[in-house]
């Protein structure tokens, strides 16, 4: 890991191997000898992490990758000569995809701009296509409560639907989360949440509708914008860590450094308030700062009696008169996303379709949407109030081939 970038795309080249995280997170050694018959796969976006998961899936053993679809031909060639898929299952276009479900792939994995989430999972779903969708899953909250949809039709169709986030296969995550819910740090007094990266790179301009989609991570519409589709990792952990979702957010973002790129926000600051006067402290950025270290993903939850502290890649731990060593994940961009693949698998040849990822998911996004609203309008938002919203953001879509 460089001190210039925490940057999680980054983070693959750096990471070391994590054997404890990919033994005790795997559920079962994968996939029988007898069963022979893979998961045929169609790939839904070919961008830089789309074309390093689907790797690991054809890595896995489960299964194969047949088909691919990107906006951008370029990337759906790339991605496509990795995996030896013909140029009839090489799908272009805003629209690519629905000639993806329409072909006898048994899977996909929905790794595009999150933006087109909502939309690819359902038609996913309505397709029969068992569902692995990175996160974020939305950019608004329509679009989450679309994804909790297609969840709940995924399973009356007998259908997986798993949410990508590596933290909650960890095995250190697992523990000290449970000890915490267990009463390890007694009360919550309250908590830090942060998320400082250095800059993400940029591939070319973005002043017409294609380089715009190129550089989707620094669109707004296309993003969710930082605090949905980077922090979401940290505010998941908080998520996870309350259970309950906040009952207000207050705060504030900017746009001051990095100013070359989109129009994303690269800092935000909040608190978020939940039950019982527990508050939790959230900053991020995204830009590089003279040499200060990027910090990356991490998570305190100060108790009574002890103190939980998180960091991903780093040490998971709880201090105090509950002591719990636990250990680092070095790995864990791969190993955790190795171990959800692994998982995926199990439930479709298990058939087990409780798709229990899909709620806990949901909530995070929703919850990085709350605080996004705070920052923007400068109001304390509720959460009875913000989850009604109907506010659906415009994609701007216009040039755009379909």
């Amino acid at each position: 890991m460089t001190e210039a970038s925490i940057d999680r795309r980054k983070f693959i080249a750096t990471a070391a191997t994590t054997t404890a995280a990919v033994t005790l997170t795997r559920p079962r050694a994968a996939y029988a000898a007898d069963e022979t018959k893979k998961i045929r796969l169609g790939l839904i976006g070919c961008g830089g992490r789309g074309k390093w998961i689907a790797k690991l899936f054809a890595a896995h053993g489960a299964y194969q990758v047949v088909a691919v679809c990107d906006y951008f031909a370029d990337r759906a060639a790339a991605a496509a000569k990795d995996h030896d898929v013909p140029a009839d299952r090489q799908y272009t276009g805003l629209g690519g995809y629905k000639k993806l479900l329409a072909s006898d792939v048994d899977a996909v994995a929905i790794i595009s701009p999150p933006y087109f989430h909502p939309e690819q999972a359902a038609a996913a779903v309505s397709a029969g296509k068992h569902v692995y969708l990175a996160k974020p899953v939305a950019v608004d909250v329509p679009g989450c409560h679309s994804i909790t949809a297609s969840g709940a039709a995924a399973t009356s169709s007998n259908l997986a639907f798993r949410v990508d986030f590596q933290t909650r296969m960890d095995p250190y995550y697992l523990e000290a989360l449970q000890r915490v819910h267990d009463g390890a740090i007694g009360d919550f007094a309250f908590g830090e949440a942060s998320y400082h990266a250095g800059r993400l790179g940029k591939h070319g301009e973005d002043n017409t509708p294609e380089g715009r989609l190129r550089n989707w991570v620094f669109d707004k519409a296309l993003s969710g914008d930082i605090i949905t589709e980077q922090n979401i990792h940290t505010l998941d952990v908080m998520s996870w860590i309350m259970k309950a979702p906040p009952q207000r957010a207050v705060g504030g973002c900017a746009r001051k450094v990095r100013l070359d790129a989109g129009d994303c926000s690269d800092t935000f600051s909040l608190v978020y308030e939940y039950a019982d006067n527990v508050n939790i402290n959230f900053s991020s950025r995204q830009f590089d700062a003279f040499g200060s270290k990027p910090d990356g993903i991490r998570n305190r939850m100060f108790g009574t009696d002890g103190v939980l502290e998180t960091m991903y890649g780093g040490l998971t731990f709880i201090r105090g008169k509950n002591f719990y060593k636990g250990g680092a994940s070095p790995g864990i961009y791969k190993d955790g996303a190795a171990a959800n693949i692994a998982a995926f698998a199990d439930e479709i040849h298990r058939k087990d379709f409780a798709n229990t990822t899909v709620a806990p998911s949901v909530q995070s996004n929703l919850i990085t949407i709350m605080g996004r609203t705070a920052a923007y309008t400068g109001k304390i938002i509720t959460w009875d109030q913000f989850v009604k919203s109907t506010d659906r953001i415009d994609g701007r879509l216009e040039g755009l081939k379909l």
